[in-house]
C-alpha cells in the first residue's frame, strides 16, 4: 500500500490553526532579535554591572579632543578670587574645571604643570572646582583645598591630592595640612563649617553653563578641550594661540 503524505488527511481547520501559530512564533523570534539589536545600539547584549555608570562617565571624560571646540556659553572671567598659576597678564589663559578624585584629572595635572614649567608667565593657569556627583571624596577634597587656601597653600595641597588619590579622606587632609605647616585646628574647623559649599556649587553651575559635562575640561582662551589630552596636543593649541 502506498504511503500517503503526512498532512494529506489532516483536518483543514487544524491545518489553518497550525499555520497561524507557526507564523506568530516565527515573527516573535524575529522581532525579539531586532529589539535587542535596537536597544543595544547594534552591539551584543550586555548586562550592566554595579559601577558601570561611573566608569562610563569617567571614560567619556577621558575622550581626547585633538582640537579645541567652542563652549556653549561664556566662561566666567578670571578674578582675584580664582586660583592662579603663571602670568596674570598672560596672552594665553587656561581655565581648568577639575575633580580631585577623577583619575583622568590626575593624569592631566602633570601635563598642566609641565606646560607651566615650559611657558612660565606666557600662560595663566586657573583652577576651578567641578566635583562629579559619583565621586564621594571629590567635594570634600575641594572643600579641604579651600581650607588650605585660607592659609596660602592651595596649589601645594592640590598637587598632593592628585598625587595621592587613593588616600583621599578627612584624616589624610589633616595630615597633609600638618605637613604643609598649616594650623591644623583652624583647618579642621574649616572642613566642617560648610562655608565653601556655595562657592563650589557656583563653580559647578558656571562650568555646566559653559558646556562642561565631565572632567577635566580646560578652556584655552575660551575654547574648550575635553578630557586628559596628550601633552603635545595641549602644547600645539597653546603655540597656535601664542602665534596669533
Amino acid at each position: 500500500m502506498d504511503q500517503k503524505p503526512l498532512f494529506e488527511n489532516a483536518n483543514p481547520k487544524l491545518m489553518f490553526v497550525f499555520g497561524v501559530v507557526t507564523g506568530i512564533a516565527v515573527v516573535a523570534v524575529l522581532v525579539s532579535g531586532s529589539l535587542l539589536t535596537v536597544f543595544n545600539g547594534g552591539s551584543s547584549f550586555k548586562v550592566a554591572k554595579a559601577g558601570d555608570t561611573a566608569a562610563a562617565a569617567d571614560a567619556g571624560a577621558a575622550a581626547a579632543a585633538p582640537t579645541a571646540k567652542a563652549p556653549t556659553a561664556d566662561v566666567p572671567a578670571v578674578t582675584a578670587a580664582d586660583h592662579i598659576r603663571g602670568g596674570k597678564d598672560a596672552k594665553v589663559v587656561l581655565i581648568e574645571y577639575s575633580d580631585f578624585q577623577c583619575p583622568f584629572c590626575s593624569r592631566h595635572h602633570p601635563n598642566m604643570k609641565k606646560l607651566l614649567d615650559e611657558y612660565g608667565d606666557k600662560i595663566e593657569w586657573v583652577y576651578r572646582h567641578f566635583p562629579l556627583s559619583f565621586h564621594e571624596n571629590a567635594k570634600p577634597a575641594a572643600i579641604a583645598s579651600e581650607c588650605a587656601n585660607e592659609q596660602g597653600k592651595f596649589w601645594e595641597f592640590a598637587d598632593t591630592m592628585f598625587a595621592n588619590q587613593d588616600s583621599l579622606g578627612n584624616d589624610y587632609y589633616a595630615t597633609v595640612a600638618g605637613t604643609l605647616g598649616l594650623n591644623t585646628t583652624t583647618f579642621k574647623t574649616c572642613l566642617t563649617s560648610g562655608k565653601y559649599d556655595t562657592l563650589i556649587a557656583s563653580s559647578i553651575s558656571a562650568g555646566s553653563a559653559a558646556g562642561v559635562n565631565g572632567t577635566p575640561a580646560t578652556f584655552v582662551n575660551g575654547q574648550m578641550i575635553s578630557g586628559a589630552v596628550p601633552y603635545d596636543t595641549l602644547k600645539g593649541i597653546i603655540d597656535q594661540a601664542l602665534a596669533k
